[in-house]
């Protein structure tokens, strides 16, 4: 086993902890995890499905801290392995040429205000962590409970609410998140305020790179795509919120965008699917950029890259007995993909797909069941999936839509199948 790196087994599972293990005294929501892997002969199986082991109660505060799911040192990420990389020994915000998938918990301030601790006072930028190689900063503001510091950190952040209510402060604007909202931060200063009744959110932190004057300021100048005049969606798919923050200038962060997602990829074959795209990293370390929807990557990253979409998935029964191989071949043709697609390998589901990525899937709206070559599970909204590289399809055996917002990071095995 090399160093910093997942072992190298097949066809088992996870090496992690075991349910006693996992016994802990926070108060927090545990988080389902369901992680993929590959048996000796390369057909894609579940290696776990339960709570992420990786939670971490606050040392005061106990309901407060945060559960992570998977962290990875290098870029791009391995995607073989047995050991579990939530068991990984951590830092904020996350390995330098890496990153971390992780949920924060944060709980409200509760029925009695006289238990919260005082906001601290703000004070002057402060540089964390280890002398002038620290990657976060922090200008005070907050309890430590509800509500956060104002921050910033060496990193382009996803973040996903998935319960509850998060309001994020800039310092030119400030709104409340509801769940399925998504935020870009592009290594802009904020604070977090989930006090009125507390909050789940779901971070994929991405390492960037500030250069030698560290103070992380937009890089380029990028036209930011307009809001859709016409939303255009197919119908039941609903408008995918977008939050997008920067520092244009040292110390201070600005909105770029609070809108819905302003491309979308339809099929026609598919009444009521869509993809809502969110964001493109296009290469390593991130940049500091207001917009990359201008860039063409849809389901496949670039090269070192993260490619982030909502996508809608209706009912199989609107669609399922009227495709053919020949028009899932188009649709993946038509957003950029069509070296990724496997269909005709998993029975009754023509829309199949293996890539070298690493996705992370989180389910924020409705019932959705993963489909391997071996087995299937079914994820609710709050629930999510990491497949590493193997071979997948989605099916919605409800009567409602379900949505599910993947980052596929681009990633690479370093074993071959026997």
């Amino acid at each position: 086993m090399e160093a910093n790196r997942p072992g190298i087994g097949r066809d088992r599972k996870l090496i992690t902890k075991t349910a006693e293990e996992q016994t802990t005294m926070n108060k927090f929501k545990s988080i389902r995890r369901v992680v993929t892997g590959s048996r000796a002969d390369g057909k894609s199986i579940v290696t776990y499905d339960g709570p992420s082991p990786g939670a971490h109660g606050h040392p005061v505060h106990e309901a407060r801290g945060y559960t992570d799911l998977w962290v990875w040192r290098e870029t791009p990420q391995p995607l073989d392995g047995d050991e579990d990389a939530a068991l990984w020994p951590d830092e904020f915000p996350g390995p330098r040429g890496g990153g971390h998938m992780r949920v924060v918990h944060w709980p409200s301030s509760g029925a009695d205000p006289s238990s919260v601790p005082a906001r601290t006072e703000s004070h002057e930028p402060r540089q964390l962590g280890d002398g002038d190689k620290g990657r976060s900063w922090d200008r005070g503001g907050g309890n430590n409970l509800s509500i956060s510091d104002m921050h910033k950190t060496e990193s382009v952040d996803f973040g996903i609410v998935m319960h509850g209510e998060r309001t994020i402060v800039l310092d030119d604007y400030q709104t409340a998140l509801s769940p399925g909202d998504v935020v870009i931060e592009v290594g802009a200063w904020h604070l977090w305020d989930s006090s009125r009744i507390g909050c789940d959110m779901a971070f994929d932190m991405i390492s960037a790179d500030f250069g030698s004057n560290r103070a992380g300021i937009q890089e380029r100048h990028v036209d930011v795509l307009p809001p859709r005049s016409d939303c255009g969606l197919p119908q039941g798919v609903k408008p995918q919120r977008r939050v997008v923050t920067i520092d244009r200038i040292p110390g201070k962060s600005s909105l770029v965008s609070d809108s819905a997602s302003p491309d979308f990829r339809a099929d026609p074959s598919r009444p009521g699917f869509a993809i809502q795209r969110l964001w493109v990293v296009e290469t390593h370390p991130a940049p500091i950029v207001p917009e990359t929807l201008h860039l063409p990557h849809v389901l496949v990253p670039p090269p070192n890259g993260v490619v982030l979409n909502a996508l809608t998935f209706p009912p199989d029964s609107k669609w399922q007995e009227r495709v053919s191989e020949a028009d899932v071949r188009e649709f993946y043709q038509s957003v950029g993909a069509a070296e990724i697609c496997t269909t005709g390998t998993i029975p009754h589901m023509p829309y199949s797909q293996m890539s070298n990525t690493f996705d992370f899937c989180l389910v924020t709206e409705g019932e959705i069941t993963l489909l391997l070559d071996s087995e299937e599970v079914t994820l609710k909204g709050g629930e999510m999936a990491l497949i590493r590289g193997q071979n997948h399809a989605w099916s919605n055996r409800t009567d409602s839509p379900a949505v599910v917002v993947i980052a596929s990071h681009d990633a690479q095995k370093h074993t071959k199948v026997q």
